[in-house]
């Protein structure tokens, strides 16, 4: 093959971020040089949406605050034309480019970053426990990636919860039993696709059983290889079965199925995936500079050997500044080619898999346009409070009738969220009763004086079964006030103080439907 074709074929599986809410130079160049996709983060999304060119944007294909396009929600409209209006500029670039986004709903949003997500996530609609409660949630949540312009959503999670003490997994997971998360990311799977984006089951063959964040280290599942087959797969399996277009490979070493990182192993991408689960649509990594892979290799080696293994789209979550980086991914795969390390037949598997995601995508344009139509007002507060858990369950609510104090016990939230939800459980009550007081207490903190009794006390954790430092000031806290209310807005652990109540989530629709529940007006 000559080179220039060669060159194309290896832009062609890149999936690289960038920088700010307009293409930069480099970027315009590359997809020009046939780059195939491209990565957005929240550092991506115009919070204003008045950008030159978002009405024009709007008009061709993707949001429209009037409501002749696809109103996004009633916090993120303006995200969403501003994105959409920066997906129009790229595909003006080149009309196939597949644009990506990490949208879960609950914790992990990025088109929704400044607001929270209006969305519970994936817990609370297992804990909800109704399916098809579970497709609408994602169809609405397809509706606004589909008015961005977006092609593919790396969504959703089925990484089986195994172990609570998991860093990054958490409240991502439908839940740690393998069947119901199967039956749950299938739903997912099909509202999204029902609104014409794609959706990626991540992260293969299964984060939930660790203690690592792959963003940090190397995760291991130490787990046998009839355990993973019961208890990690079978969601991977149900969402093959309900069409999912696309898999995300984990950063996790599995040695019951190689020595190798998943995501550089053949016997993981092309044996278990391909050959086993019988997948064939689009295999992509997850970031190649998450420190799991990232400190083994150089990124043109993870690259190569990544593709090597049966992966079809490199994420790249970090670009150079004048994008040399992703040029210079290019040039270590096509000499990998000329080198006889990476066969030419695998890279064009790899770029046509990659083009039949960009025509798939082209094909649902009528979805796209009937999902635009089709809002379902009010369901993420809804789903929110279905998924609301108080122990005792037989105890009459005392509402809040009081401005309390809420004190935030907070822990640092994982990459993968990126940052805290913005709107948190005080600011929450405080919509509904102002003067609500609120601190925010971290692992070097100290409790504030809670000696006040005439103030109600909301406690409100996150995690606390991960972490020892949040159960001591907890329990330092129930000994000065045990009439406190206890709020755990991540994995429930035991119950704490007279009355604990789990949202198993902490986005702001999360956030909205616990502070309505203890003010009595659910």
């Amino acid at each position: 093959m000559i080179g220039g074709e060669l060159d194309r074929m290896a832009m062609a599986v890149l999936q690289p971020g960038f920088e700010g809410t307009e293409p930069p130079g480099w970027l315009r160049r590359a997809l020009a040089d046939g780059l195939g996709g491209v990565v957005l983060f929240a550092r991506n999304v115009d919070r204003d949406g008045v950008r030159d060119g978002v009405r024009d944007g709007v008009r061709h294909g993707a949001a429209d605050s009037t409501g002749e396009g696809a109103s996004a929600g009633p916090a993120n409209g303006d995200a969403v034309a501003g994105t959409a209006a920066l997906v129009a500029e790229l595909r003006r670039e080149r009309p196939d480019v597949v644009v990506a986004v990490d949208e879960e709903g609950g914790a992990v949003t990025r088109l929704e970053a400044a607001t929270g997500s209006s969305w519970p996530g994936n817990m609370a609609l297992g804990v909800a426990g109704d399916v098809s409660l579970t497709r609408r949630v994602a169809r609405q949540i397809g509706r606004m990636v589909a008015a961005a312009g977006v092609t593919l959503d790396y969504a959703p999670v089925v990484d089986v919860n195994a172990d609570p003490r998991n860093p990054v997994i958490g409240v991502r997971s439908f839940g740690c039993d393998p069947e119901e998360v199967g039956r749950h990311g299938a739903a997912w799977i099909e509202g999204l696709q029902s609104a014409g984006v794609a959706a990626c089951a991540k992260h293969f063959p299964g984060h939930g059983d660790t203690v690592t964040d792959s963003h940090l280290a190397l995760p291991a599942v130490r787990a046998s290889r009839e355990v993973i087959e019961r208890r990690d797969l079978p969601p991977f399996r149900a969402a093959i079965a309900a069409g999912v277009r696309a898999v995300m490979c984990g950063h996790l070493l599995v040695p019951a199925v190689d020595t190798l990182p998943a995501t550089l192993s053949r016997e993981v991408l092309t044996g278990l995936l391909r050959e086993e689960l019988g997948f064939d649509g689009l295999a992509v990594t997850d970031a190649i500079e998450m420190r799991a892979v990232a400190a083994l290799h150089e990124p043109g080696e993870i690259a190569v050997r990544a593709l090597a293994a049966g992966a079809d789209a490199i994420c790249v979550g970090v670009s150079s500044a004048g994008g040399e980086s992703v040029y210079a991914l290019r040039d270590a795969i096509t000499r990998a080619v000329r080198e006889g390390r990476l066969a030419e037949e695998r890279l064009a598997e790899a770029a046509g898999r990659v083009r039949d995601l960009a025509a798939w995508y082209d094909a649902q344009a009528e979805a796209r346009a009937a999902v635009a139509r089709d809002a379902d007002e009010g369901l993420g507060l809804a789903a929110a409070t279905a998924a609301l858990r108080a122990t005792p369950a037989d105890q009459a609510v005392t509402p809040l009738t009081k401005a309390p104090l809420v004190v935030h016990l907070a822990a640092r939230p994982s990459q993968a969220v990126g940052r805290a939800t913005p709107l948190k459980l005080g600011q929450a009550i405080e919509e509904i009763l102002p003067g609500t007081v609120t601190a925010e207490v971290h692992e070097d903190g100290r409790l504030p004086d809670l000696s006040e009794t005439g103030r109600p006390l909301v406690i409100a954790v996150h995690d606390a079964v991960r972490h020892a430092w949040m159960r001591r000031l907890l329990d330092d806290a129930l000994r000065a006030r045990p009439d406190a209310v206890v709020v755990e807005t991540g994995v429930p652990g035991p119950p704490a103080g007279r009355l604990y109540l789990a949202t198993h989530g902490n986005s702001t629709a999360c956030a909205r439907a616990a502070a309505r529940w203890l003010t009595g007006g659910v």
